[in-house]
């Protein structure tokens, strides 16, 4: 009975081996400009350890034994030392070396402007995806962006189609991209899906790259979503929607930081995977296609953690990593001072000590009565021991610069409420105290003080924030309120620069600045 049962499972081996192909994607996301691997700091277990970074994640893909495809969902340089200081151009060479076949426009990717995004578009040897953005004065598309591209591996032709976030307009500077219109992205997804089918009839498989994001909720986290259920309301921003418009075999998406371990598999949207970010890991994807039919068979992702002793660092992908190195690290190991402790972010009050440092030092250096700053504008923190120029570039990655204006006593709480949901806080703040109670959980009535006195609704104060804010990024519609708005040109990286070398010390400053009273 035993050899009848091997010998079937022999048959139905070779059978599937014969009329089954595999076809292999790996995609990253929100890279940052994290190009090196670097120790895992933030795992308790493998603090020690190096993960992530292109050398790896090349030495990963030459490993594999199926056909590949590389693509990336977008913000792809901003936000570290290498990529500021190169502009993209380093993201451009890793992925031109490792052989990537497309990516999406992030936000981000505007955050030196159209013209540099453009001339990144040129350097590199793979089409940048935005099939929803358009110009304003004729209604084309960019040049620089293609709204799909069909991939042919190993005898399939596989279809991407790249989807902009409409969060693009306030996102990045809104003056980097006024003239352009970022179109609904379900309405755009479903129209370009309907194309690639008509135009090529024969692709094996339809794959969506958005750049919108699975789920807010699980910003800069790694879920398992293999039995999570959303509920309507839960998918009126998500790639999910997306997903279900177009009809897509997969989505591969970014922008919330998600890491889905095994992806998710929608009802209607098909299966749904997001690399986390930073490229500490990627999402490889298995596509199983029938070889009589070319249709998919199967298909299932994971998300793989780049641990350099796993997977090795590739050779030639590290001499650009020296070469790069080199020409930032005259320049960002430069040293400012000393921090006396660890200044870090807060998961348990809506400050943080990051965020009430770098106000503070806002409000000091602008000579005004307060100082905000959006949450989401500061990207790292600052360890205990010497500061390099490094680590403020990595806490202020934008170039952001301070503007001064004067503001009422109503302008103010209106932007604290505008930034302000249950006990969490998008907006970090000096010079004013916030007290608070919430409303079944979610909206919260706020009282501001400052020092020790309410504050009326006519009384006015002088105010420093970023120019991000106050030209319609997220979170900033108060400032738009505001008079005597000036913009200083100076860059908010400047002012942390110049505070540190000039007390040569630093601490975090308690948190406490938002007070629960109910």
């Amino acid at each position: 009975m035993n050899s009848i049962f091997i010998s079937l499972f022999c048959i139905f081996s070779f059978y599937l081996s014969v009329y089954a192909q595999k076809i292999e994607i790996y995609h990253t996301s929100d890279v940052h400009g994290w190009y090196m691997s670097r120790p895992a700091k933030w795992d308790k277990e493998n603090s020690t350890r190096s993960i992530g970074g292109f050398a790896v994640l090349s030495s990963l893909v030459k490993h594999s034994k199926n056909p590949y495809i590389l693509v990336d969902s977008g913000d792809m340089f901003q936000g570290t030392p290498e990529g500021n200081f190169t502009k993209g151009e380093a993201t451009i060479r890793y992925m031109n070396a490792l052989g990537y076949s497309a990516a999406v426009v992030g936000n981000h990717d505007y955050d030196y402007g159209e013209n540099n995004l453009i001339l990144l578009s040129e350097e590199a040897k793979f089409p940048i995806l935005g099939a929803n953005v358009y110009q304003k004065k004729d209604g084309k598309r960019p040049n620089y962006l293609k709204p799909y591209v069909i991939v042919e591996k190993a005898g399939r032709k596989i279809a991407f189609l790249g989807i902009a976030g409409t969060h693009t307009k306030t996102s990045t500077l809104p003056k980097n991209v006024e003239h352009l219109n970022f179109l609904d992205e379900f309405s755009e997804s479903a129209k370009y899906a309907a194309e690639i089918r008509k135009n090529n009839p024969d692709i094996s498989a339809l794959i969506l790259l958005p750049h919108i994001g699975i789920d807010g909720k699980a910003a800069q986290q790694k879920v398992d979503y293999s039995s999570k259920t959303f509920e309507e309301n839960e998918i009126r921003w998500s790639s999910v929607k997306a997903a279900r418009a177009a009809k897509a075999d997969i989505t591969i998406g970014g922008h919330n930081h998600t890491g889905l371990v095994s992806g998710y598999r929608d009802p209607q949207g098909g299966l749904i995977c997001e690399s986390f970010w930073g490229l500490t890991d990627v999402t490889k994807v298995e596509i199983v296609f029938d070889e009589k039919t070319g249709k998919i068979q199967s298909s299932s992702c994971s998300l793989l953690p780049l641990w350099a002793d796993v997977y090795g660092e590739d050779p030639e992908i590290l001499k650009i990593t020296s070469e790069l190195s080199e020409r930032v690290n005259k320049e960002m190991d430069k040293k400012l001072g000393e921090a006396e402790n660890d200044i870090l972010g807060s998961k348990d009050s809506p400050d943080s000590p990051i965020g009430n440092w770098m106000t503070d030092v806002m409000r000091q250096y602008a000579k005004t009565d307060m100082a905000f700053q959006n949450s989401g504008g500061i990207r790292s923190v600052i360890n205990k021991g010497e500061v390099k120029i490094r680590d403020i570039y990595q806490v202020m990655p934008f170039e952001n610069t301070l503007v001064k204006m004067t503001m009422t006593g109503n302008q103010i709480k209106k932007l604290i409420q505008d930034n302000f949901r249950g006990n969490k806080s998008s907006m970090q703040i000096s010079g004013l105290t916030v007290k608070y109670k919430t409303k079944d959980g979610k909206d919260s009535e706020v009282i501001l003080e400052r020092n020790g006195k309410e504050i009326k609704p006519n009384d006015k104060f002088s105010v420093v924030t970023n120019n991000y804010l106050t030209t319609g990024g997220t979170g900033g519609a108060a400032f738009l309120l505001s008079s005597d708005i000036q913009d200083t040109m100076i860059p908010v990286r400047d002012a942390l620069i110049e505070h540190i070398k000039k007390e040569g010390k630093i601490s975090a400053p308690a948190v406490g600045r938002f007070i629960r009273i109910d």
